[in-house]
């Protein structure tokens, strides 16, 4: 038989779950207990449609399969009239380091598009025409790479990173997954995960979770609940709503 010790600070926020949860269920408050033993914190990536054990295990995999980022280049021309202090959002010419600011163009993205169409380091073509390729970046570090003291004769090369999710680019991988975490994972609870059907769990994580729903497991869990008095009534209430 499984064997189950409640440590005071699960204890607590069990107790805290339990007290503020109208009738709640015996598999919803075991999950919760599991949530807490293994520090979980299961997050959903909705562009996949799938449920991850955590943050850290989301980023692992899809940096794997290549789905987060991607290493480019970038050059990068000094010219001091496009972009100052207050510039928040640049968009960027990737053949010859030609930006445009949010705040010193009073169209940047139309000036983007029509810049690229007709620069000629744009070799790129679709159908006869000219590709209207361009990058757009929110990172404080990549603007302020393009505030200079000393402006160059020439555009530098700077590799930087772009979002496979949004291409937007920033300074650093770890910009990138950080802007990942902050705008695209969900937190849901285990219990939320296990009762849905909307999105799939990842596979480990699910063989993880039916390991944990395992029979044993969650009588252990009853077990350790009936030796508290706290917890008492929750556990006569869910031995009454056992079948015969």
């Amino acid at each position: 038989m499984t064997n189950i010790v409640l440590t005071e600070d699960i204890k607590r926020d069990l107790q805290h779950f339990l007290d503020k949860t109208s009738s709640p269920e015996l598999i919803d408050s075991y999950l919760y207990f599991v949530e807490l033993k293994y520090e979980l914190k299961p997050m959903v990536f909705p562009k996949e449609k799938l449920i991850y054990q955590s943050a850290d295990d989301a980023i692992a995999l899809l940096e794997k399969q290549g789905k987060l980022w991607h290493e480019t280049e970038i050059k990068v021309g000094f010219t001091n009239q496009s972009v100052n202090e207050q510039t928040k959002k640049i968009y960027i010419c990737p053949f010859t380091g030609k930006i445009f600011g949010d705040n010193t163009h009073p169209n940047p993205q139309d000036a983007i598009y029509d810049w690229v169409a007709k620069c000629p380091e744009n070799k790129e073509r679709i159908g006869g025409l000219p590709v209207k390729r361009f990058y757009i970046s929110e990172d404080p570090e990549v603007i302020k790479s393009y505030l200079a003291k000393i402006k160059q004769k020439e555009p530098i090369t700077k590799v930087v990173y772009s979002s496979a999710i949004n291409n937007k680019l920033f300074i650093s991988r770890a910009a990138v997954l950080e802007d990942f975490k902050a705008n695209y994972l969900k937190y849901v609870s285990l219990a939320e995960v296990q009762s849905q059907n909307r999105f799939q769990i990842e596979e480990h994580f699910l063989a993880f979770i039916q390991k944990q729903l395992a029979e044993d497991k969650i009588g252990a869990f009853v077990e350790a609940l009936a030796t508290y008095k706290e917890f008492g009534a929750y556990v006569a209430h869910w031995l009454e709503e056992q079948p015969e």
